[in-house]
């Protein structure tokens, strides 16, 4: 489209960002009659540059600097901005069943169902069954122009999840030429590596009016298991302070942090169970041929764990990072059918695979794994032993290694199209409409998944009258049932492994349908101060997931799954208006006032409303204010509404149990003995049950209602003009979550039954099973609207550019400072909250300094990355216990990357990084694999080299 009226040109820049989706793009092309609007118009990618002239604060990276760097994905680089939690991140996408290699956007670390992606403005499929997060690995690397970050709440303007904020991929629109680029590297002291490849071609044909373009994207990366580096190889454990110095402390001692409860000892581990397997209080254990081995338990134990002794390295079934690779088909074409029409179309294949790696199958103090002493495969050492302690039986804790670390095979493929049409009617009003289809496929294949019956089968063994061990049980023989030689480490035969193991193989599809239509007209009526500008529209949207779970994973080490399965649908129409109401006064360049409003009718909680109302002062020609005020709503994710019940185990302790009720003051022990004899349960009860690890469910709740969230911002931006090149912007913002859903911890369950002041006839108490024996037999914990969430920082940005050296410098901070991040378990009791800022994951203090250098062929950039001190434990907890363990905080963290390139003269670029360049070690007890410690680097100085050619 080569018309656009001047009037729809000045307006474009200086209001807010429209309906469509679209953030205020860069416009180095625009030119304008009004100096104040020419004043502000940017020419790079720098970050405050463009935050500074959006009307809400808007944080822009170029696809360039995400291509600069040896990180394997964009989601990767975007994770280590202050505003982002790297909830999911490479290093710890294995952490939950299903969601290996994933690499998740999280906003102010709110959840990651609570930031909105959205490419060029549209709305992209899941890529996690269940739920509306994005995986960023499916964006075509190559064709982003730029990522727009608008933080707070933006329902109003992008529709509903948008409760922290949006991400928008703005891809680049006309792509000519042919591009390719090889990028290798490998770690410097293990053997991480990784490899990417792209390739894009794009042409214009009939006379420019079309352009059509195709890419390829090639990423993948080795498997490296946290022992083969030495930063997290060592095995550490948290020994009681008694048990460590031999004596108990005095009662002054026990609250002083010079003497904690804890040390977090190196060298110190497992020696309760070992991969040979331990009996008889982990006093014996066996040698590779069977025979009997004692179990040195060295001069300190604690429990199960030991010091300098024979221990257990829990690190080896913990992978730093998973096997992991990545192909990317994209394909997009537009046309100008005339000056004011184009037709626009994209299409996409990802494909992604991971391979996550966990413990293997285990037995514990589990009657399941007790052997007598007429079992033929005992060695003759093992059956004199337990002759001599009169034991007939012995029951073994046993890392089951020999038999195969559990591992899950994660292979999604997403395909995307969008048809469009935008232009422009009577030349001043613009329209946009589109047809956008998404589909994930998801096969997960868990291998070396124990199945019990066939384990107790093959562990029930006789001997025939040659000494021949077989299966006692002859329905079992029939099925193929093989001895297990469980007696030292890899003892079992491969035909055991082979009968007792099984491969699960579920599966899961989302499905997003979503159409729009769009019209706007930036200078609809002429004011005084400036243009009006409006836009509305309309949308459809509708969401399908289905998971489907293997017939075979009942009765195995993998807890049996719900078969998740819904759908929904929302209508919804929404306009924005921005109003310039005031200009050239004192103290008042231009004042310009906008709002949205957007309004949805769900399928799954009916009517839903959000809004936005902002304020963007021009004080006068250096210094801008901006505010804004806006309601953000998140509707329930399909999980959440339609997830089917789910098998786990909790840890608790009964509150009926004598002995606690004991604990609690006279009042309180009136309420809770009533409560607990209406539950039947008896007095004096200390049942010796085992209420540690009690089987549980969890599932969705189809009665939910959406989140409610109220978000606001003020900030100012200065660009001094006696200060060339430099400008700041800082932005206070809140986040207030109400209704937000959640479930309630089994032990609040147990305790908000048992002592409830109006009896037992109450939602707690109905979620919990007892037997006849008034043991806790089931516990159901299912989503519920019960809890709350504050966020509130400040947000820093500022950039410099200048020329020094023969060359141009662009040097730009990013900090945050996180005031506060409450977690209320329940809303409804203000007093009772979780403060998370300053501890793992909310660090106070987080930013990136970047320097950028380009000297004629010449180019080189410096960004160093850093973390706040954090403390391990809230404040909560730690009034009730000050001083918990000797490792109490990780210490402050910086993390510096450098690169250096040269650019031929024949189109070829070769450039030179290093990640992490000064190899930071990890905090102490961490390993980047936690939902919290994801922001640490795993993997130590990392160089790579890129080699790209153009043409």
């Amino acid at each position: 489209m080569k018309n656009l009226s001047n009037a729809v040109r000045l307006a474009l820049v200086s209001s807010a960002a429209f309906a469509s989706g679209n953030a205020l793009a860069q416009d180095t092309q625009t030119q304008t009659a009004d100096a104040n609007v020419e004043k502000i118009q940017v020419t790079g990618s720098r970050i405050s540059r463009q935050g500074a002239i959006a009307p809400s604060p808007v944080t822009v990276l170029s696809g360039e600097s995400l291509m600069n760097t040896g990180a394997m994905n964009i989601g990767e680089v975007l994770n280590e901005l202050p505003a982002f939690a790297s909830t999911y991140s490479m290093g710890n996408s294995g952490q939950y069943i299903g969601t290996a290699g994933l690499n998740i956007l999280d906003l102010r670390g709110m959840g990651v169902d609570r930031t909105l992606v959205l490419v060029d403005g549209k709305r992209h499929v899941s890529s996690s069954a269940g739920s509306s997060a994005v995986d960023t690995n499916t964006i075509p690397a190559s064709w982003i122009e730029r990522v727009e970050i608008i933080t707070g709440g933006a329902s109003a303007v992008y529709g509903a999840d948008a409760v922290t904020g949006v991400v928008n991929f703005v891809l680049k629109k006309n792509i000519q030429g042919f591009d390719v680029s090889a990028t290798r590297g490998y770690a410097n002291d293990n053997s991480y590596q990784n490899e990417k490849y792209q390739a894009s071609y794009g042409i214009n044909f009939d006379d420019d009016r079309g352009n059509i373009a195709v890419s390829a994207e090639y990423s993948a990366q080795n498997r490296l298991s946290a022992t083969e580096n030495s930063q997290t190889a060592t095995s550490y454990r948290s020994i009681a302070y008694a048990k460590f110095y031999g004596e108990e402390r005095t009662a002054e001692q026990q609250d002083s942090l010079a003497y904690p409860d804890n040390i977090y000892t190196p060298n110190a581990g497992l020696y309760g169970i070992n991969e040979a397997g331990v009996f008889d209080g982990y006093s014996q254990t066996f040698n590779p041929d069977g025979s009997l081995k004692s179990n040195y338990a060295g001069e300190i134990t604690d429990g199960a764990n030991c010091v300098n002794c024979d221990y257990l390295n829990l690190s080896k079934f913990t992978d730093l990072q998973p096997a992991f690779d990545r192909t990317n088909l994209n394909l997009k074409g537009n046309y100008d059918l005339n000056d004011d029409t184009l037709i626009y179309a994209q299409a996409k294949y990802s494909r992604t695979r991971a391979e996550s790696r966990g413990q293997p199958a285990f037995f514990f103090f589990d009657p399941v794994n007790t052997v007598s002493i007429d079992n033929p495969l005992l060695d003759d050492s093992v059956t004199d032993y337990m002759r001599n302690q009169d034991l007939s039986e012995i029951t073994i804790n046993r890392m089951m290694s020999d038999l195969g670390r559990r591992i899950e095979d994660d292979e999604r493929e997403t395909t995307r199209f969008v048809l469009g049409v935008e232009g422009l009617v009577a030349d001043v009003w613009e329209y946009e409409a589109y047809l956008n289809y998404g589909e994930t496929e998801l096969e997960r294949v868990n291998r070396n998944n124990l199945v019990f019956a066939n384990y107790e089968n093959a562990l029930n063994v006789k001997a025939d009258r040659f000494g021949t061990a077989y299966c006692a049980d002859r329905e079992a023989r029939l099925e193929g049932c093989v001895p297990v030689d469980i007696f030292g480490y890899q003892a079992p035969s491969q035909q055991a492994i082979d009968y007792i193991n099984t491969t699960s193989t579920g599966t899961s599809t989302i499905e997003q349908y979503n159409a729009a239509a769009t019209i706007s007209n930036a200078g609809i009526y002429e004011l005084p101060a400036g243009y009006v500008g409006f836009a509305a529209g309309v949308e459809y949207r509708k969401e399908k997931s289905e998971i489907n779970e293997p017939d075979n994973a009942g009765g195995t080490f993998f807890n049996a799954l719900g078969e998740d399965r819904g759908e929904y649908s929302v209508e919804e129409i929404f306009s924005e208006v921005t109003v310039p109401v005031l200009y050239d006064l004192p103290g008042v360049e231009l004042l310009t006032v906008d709002g949205a409003i957007r309004i949805a009718n769900y399928s799954s909680v009916g009517n839903a409303t959000s809004w936005k109302l902002g304020l963007d002062w021009e004080v006068f020609e250096d210094l801008r204010l901006r505010a804004t005020r806006s309601s953000a709503l998140r509707a329930p994710n399909i999980s959440e509404l339609f997830g089917e019940a789910s098998e786990t185990f909790f840890t608790v302790d009964d509150p009926c149990k004598t002995e606690n009720i004991a604990e609690l003051s006279a009042d309180s022990q009136g309420v809770r003995q009533a409560n607990c004899a209406a539950l039947g349960v008896p007095a004096e009860f200390n049942s010796s049950y085992d209420d540690s690890s009690i089987q549980g469910e969890t599932g969705g709740n189809r009665e939910l209602q959406a989140e409610q969230s109220v978000s606001e911002t003020i900030g100012l931006v200065y660009q001094p003009g006696w200060f060339d090149g430099f400008t700041a912007t800082v932005d206070y913002w809140k986040i207030e979550l109400t209704d937000a859903i959640s479930s309630v911890g089994a032990q609040t369950i147990l305790d908000r039954c048992a002592d409830s002041q109006s009896g037992v006839d109450n939602t707690y108490c109905g979620l919990i099973t007892r037997n006849d024996a008034s043991e806790i037999a089931l516990i159901e914990s299912y989503a519920l609207n019960l809890a709350g969430q504050e966020a509130s920082g400040i947000d820093f940005e500022l950039g410099y550019d200048f020329d020094a050296l023969g060359g141009a410098f662009r040097s730009n901070i990013i900090a945050t400072y996180l005031d506060e991040r409450k977690e209320f378990p329940f809303q409804e009791n203000e007093g009772e909250f979780y403060q998370y800022a300053g501890t793992e994951g909310e660090a106070n203090w987080q930013g990136t300094f970047s320097l950028n250098y380009d000297r004629g062929d010449w180019e080189a950039s410096w960004k160093t990355r850093f973390i706040d001190r954090v403390s391990l434990y809230t404040d909560q907890s730690l009034a009730l216990n000050p001083n918990p363990s000797s490792l109490m905080e990780n210490a402050s963290y910086a993390v510096t990357d450098v690169t250096v390139g040269y650019n031929f003269a024949n189109g070829v670029s070769v450039s030179v990084g290093v990640d992490n360049m000064f190899n930071r070690q990890l905090p102490l007890g961490t390993t980047g694999t936690g939902s919290f410690d994801g922001a640490y680097d795993n993997i130590g100085r990392f160089g790579y080299v890129t080699v790209a050619y153009s043409m």
